[in-house]
């Protein structure tokens, strides 16, 4: 029955840390210990009494009852499901912007006047672009179910007595889990037994490789990474077996906590779309308010019919709101996509794209990230002195190095006989697949045998001297052993382990010609070293055995050993990674390290990475009570960040937010789930990310390399950039067409054009010559400029006098081709047909001008233009001739067909509207040389 000595909450809280302490086995009982998984000895022998009342249970598991009653009390063992939005609503949120709501409306009004074209045309264009902007956003966010995914869906635990396998949801706080290698932890636990325990936990806490775990209590307040005794929900065995009580089930866990953060967190608007909706805001207020008063004056200045004026009205409004923006602006967004997509940069929401070009921090992951997550052989340490051992990864491709010179093993006794022990005293094996190397096995040893195939040793040594006896590590004595013979018959120890583990066991070191007395404080300071460079440090011993032992016991192991010396091992930065930060600091893009691993390790890494700052660490132990300022201050001034939680990156990256920062967080782990949901752009690992990480973010990295991101900034740059483009395209001939009804009115002219027919310029063009912008390719300098500010302003003081300037020569060109034609005698369709073709053509004169926004366009390349461009101008042209010469496009806008002279005349016009904007750009280009910088809208 289930004791009940201790308060049944602290069952449930997974850092209560109280357990039993039970001590190392005597010598000779490892041999049935090595081969003895804890599922497979009887429970009621486990020296486990103590936690199980701690955890109010008892030594058979929990009755069924008790299951039954504590699945009542605390709940299924899942997280909630998030509700995800319909396609429909999705589809209507497309319609959720100023500038169509008051095309919707004046299309409501239209009709309600029985103009039934005009207001079929502005619902026409209106649902292209709800359409276009639906398909394009793609899936709706999915966080919460990929974390969900995550718990296993069984689970072995004892109940009652038995050994059963029950559903994962079913487990209940107090349940006793058995774990082996493999598995998926299904729930929080607090070990009571472990044999060899290792656990993968990069992507709960990030670190390199797999955790060893024993029973053994810790403090409290331990960071995650450092709870040793705990097993957390949705991490995965690496290595031995172990058993434990559940402390946490569902949102309890620290899964459950990512979960409930992600689900907390605010997503943040693009700077873009702010910029967008301030834009809307403030030009409908202008539009609404000009055609107000247009309005007004034509009925009682102008003496208008209401109906009449209204109508005009909504032909001012067609003309001056860029209905065709938000489309066009969504398809540049999709071709920057499909740009990234080629670089190995998938984006999830297309805004991302965008926010790219305005990204002035980098918060950065750095296992797996800016790291290979393989661990490495960087230094060797022996009497003999020290030793560098170049190459990456797990390929078994580099050299020895000692003073910048290759030498020779075989030269070195010492160091060739730890590279014989490094590879026999090892279970792991490399093996090639494709251009790459990957490990079986444990990485750190993975790493050894590559260091020993890199000082000429090849697997098949194995063979020459057969292993016939071991001691498998556990993290109770902290090292590994194993028996060898040659051919000879005579035997030999090899041992592996923690440094001061193996310093206790030896009394010996090799020396270049015989072993000698230890001086152990010498290795120590050495262990030290490699440790402050962030180096996982490994001690290596070897011990003579008689001829003929075939096995050993705990007590040959535990003295008389010969220390060889030490390897230094690290999971070493990506070589393009190191580029990359280059790349991104020459284009102004600081690069911060946040990190759940130690902050020696940090340390170096950044070092080699050229991080600023790389030795100013900051541990997430300070980050816990900080006040606003000071943690404002140290995200702002430090660029290296370790030993940190999801709370911390999370709190790192709205520090960082508040300070005007636009933020890319990039990671690969359960634990960067809520930070990058909250940063402008979240960017995940597409390899070896997680469901999670992939879903929180807006850009996954097909490729896990960390310098795919600077690519992609440069392709989001370049988006900014032609999306600037069409804008200081649009916005000048939108204006123009206002100005031109404007005009009329004031002067008491008869309107030059149609509403209808101004819908059509807008139409026609904003889907051609407008999307041709979009296709522009990126600008020599575009890394070589800083971020441009989260604040900037789309309307410039520059661009509004381009949109002043153009405007007016769109109004003279316009009116004098109209009253040309009238003086002619032409009819008034005719007219207005010269005049819509007319502002068609100056529009593709005015796109030549547009594409060169700081240079010339009087160029070969200015020109000839781009295919896109050229496409879109034949597409434009096709158009306007069925738009003036088709019967049935007669009929419905009022058209009538252009003479060649007309024609000529119309082509003419836009020729010239090309002098006095070159000229305009070459004055603003001598002004800008004359005040020091370039000259930029």
């Amino acid at each position: 029955m289930p004791v009940t000595s201790q308060p049944e909450q602290a069952m449930t809280d997974p850092h209560y840390q109280q357990a039993d302490t039970a001590a190392p086995p005597p010598a000779g009982t490892m041999e049935s210990d090595r081969t003895g998984a804890a599922a497979d000895r009887p429970w009621h022998a486990l020296a486990v009494d103590e936690a199980l009342r701690d955890f109010v249970t008892g030594r058979d598991g929990l009755e069924d009852s008790e299951a039954v009653r504590r699945l009542a009390a605390h709940g299924p063992n899942r997280l909630p499901a998030a509700k995800p939005r319909s396609a429909f609503r999705r589809f209507l949120a497309q319609f959720d912007n100023l500038l169509i709501y008051v095309l919707l409306a004046a299309a409501a009004i239209t009709l309600a006047l029985g103009h039934v074209i005009d207001a079929g045309v502005i619902l026409g264009v209106v649902i292209i672009n709800a359409v276009v902007g639906f398909v394009q956003e793609g899936r709706a966010e999915q966080a919460l179910d990929a974390i969900r995914s995550m718990l296993a869906p069984q689970a072995s635990v004892v109940r009652g007595g038995p050994r059963l396998t029950v559903a994962a949801e079913e487990l209940v706080p107090g349940d006793l889990v058995l774990l082996e290698a493999g598995d998926r932890v299904p729930a929080d636990l607090r070990l009571i037994r472990s044999r060899n325990l290792r656990i993968e936990e990069a992507a709960l806490t990030g670190e390199s490789v797999p955790v060893e775990k024993a029973p053994v209590p810790v403090a409290a307040d331990a960071p995650l990474g450092d709870r040793s005794s705990m097993a957390f929900s949705g991490t995965l065995v690496a290595a031995g077996s172990g058993a434990g009580v559940v402390v946490g089930t569902g949102t309890a866990t620290e899964i459950g906590r990512v979960s409930a953060l992600v689900g907390t967190v605010e997503k943040l608007t693009t700077p873009l779309l702010r910029q967008m909706d301030t834009f809307a805001r403030r030009l409908t207020a202008v539009i609404l308010g000009g055609a107000a008063a247009v309005f007004a004056f034509a009925v009682l200045a102008r003496d208008y019919a209401a109906e009449d004026a209204f109508l005009t009205v909504v032909g001012l409004a067609v003309a001056a709101i860029p209905e065709g923006l938000p489309a066009v602006m969504t398809i540049a967004l999709a071709i920057g996509v499909r740009r990234m997509a080629a670089r190995n940069a998938i984006v999830r929401r297309l805004p991302a794209v965008e926010t790219l070009g305005s990204v002035s921090v980098i918060c950065t992951d750095k296992t797996g990230t800016l790291t290979r997550n393989e661990m490495t052989v960087r230094a060797v340490v022996t009497t003999a002195g020290s030793f560098a051992v170049t190459g990456v990864g797990y390929e078994p491709r580099g050299a020895i190095r000692r003073d910048e010179e290759d030498v020779d093993p075989a030269t070195h006794p010492p160091l060739a006989e730890l590279a014989r022990a490094a590879l026999l005293c090892n279970d792991a094996a490399l093996r090639q697949v494709g251009d790459g190397w990957v490990v079986e096995g444990d990485p750190m040893e993975g790493a050894l045998v590559a260091f020993a195939r890199k000082a000429g040793l090849e697997p098949e040594l194995r063979r020459h001297l057969p292993r016939t006896d071991e001691i498998p590590f556990d993290a109770q004595y902290r090292f590994m052993a194993t028996l060898h013979h040659g051919h000879d018959g005579g035997g030999f120890l090899c041992v592996k382990g923690a440094p001061e583990r193996l310093l206790a066991m030896c009394d010996r070191q090799r020396g270049a010609a015989d072993d000698e007395p230890l001086d152990r404080d010498a290795w120590r300071a050495r262990v030290e070293a490699l440790a402050a460079e962030g180096q996982r440090v490994l001690a290596l011993a070897t011990k003579p055995m008689p001829a003929g032992r075939r096995d050993f016991t705990f007590a040959d192991a535990e003295g008389g050993l010969t220390l060889l010396g030490l390897v230094g091992l690290i999971d070493p930065p990506r070589e393009e990674a190191i580029a990359a930060v280059r790349d991104c600091q020459a284009a102004g893009i600081r690069v911060k390290m946040i990190t759940g691993d130690h902050a020696a390790t940090a340390r170096t890494i950044a070092g080699q990475l050229g991080l600023e700052n790389a030795r100013d660490a900051v541990t997430g132990r300070e980050l816990d009570n900080p006040s606003e300022p000071e943690l404002r201050r140290a995200a702002r001034a430090a660029d290296v960040f370790a030993r940190t939680s999801p709370e911390h990156k999370l709190r790192l990256v709205q520090a960082l937010q508040a300070e005007g920062t636009v933020l890319a967080m990039t990671g690969d782990g359960v634990n960067d789930a809520p930070a990058l949901k909250r940063a402008d752009v979240g960017i995940a690992m597409g390899r070896k990310g997680t469901e999670a990480a992939k879903e929180a973010a807006e850009m996954v990295l097909a490729d896990d390399n960390f310098a795919s991101i600077a690519a992609a900034v440069r392709e989001g740059r370049a988006v900014y950039d032609n999306l600037k483009k069409v804008i200081a395209w649009t916005l000048p001939t939108n204006g123009g067409e206002s100005l031109i009804i404007i005009a009329a009115i004031l002067l008491g002219f008869t309107l030059p054009l149609t509403p209808v027919q101004i819908l059509w310029i807008n139409m026609v063009t904003a889907a051609t010559l407008g999307i041709a912008l979009a296709f522009e390719p990126p600008e020599p300098d575009v890394m070589r400029r800083p971020p441009r500010a989260a604040r900037e302003p789309l309307l410039s003081g520059l661009l509004v006098w381009r949109i002043v300037f153009t405007s007016v020569l769109f109004v003279i060109g316009a009116f004098g081709m109209f009253f040309w034609a009238l003086q002619r005698g032409l009819p008034l369709e005719a007219a207005r047909t010269i005049v819509v073709n007319t502002i068609v053509v100056m529009e593709i004169f005015y796109l030549f001008s547009v594409r060169y926004q700081y240079r010339t366009s009087f160029t070969r390349e200015g020109v000839l233009g781009t295919r896109a461009v050229l496409l879109a101008v034949a597409a434009v042209t096709a158009l306007q001739f069925l738009f003036t010469y088709a019967p049935v496009m007669q009929a419905l806008f009022e058209t009538r067909p252009v003479a060649f002279r007309d024609g000529l005349a119309i082509v003419l016009v836009g020729v010239a509207l090309l002098v006095p904007l070159e000229l305009e750009k070459l004055v603003g280009r001598c002004l800008g040389r004359l005040r020091g910088h370039d000259h930029r809208a």
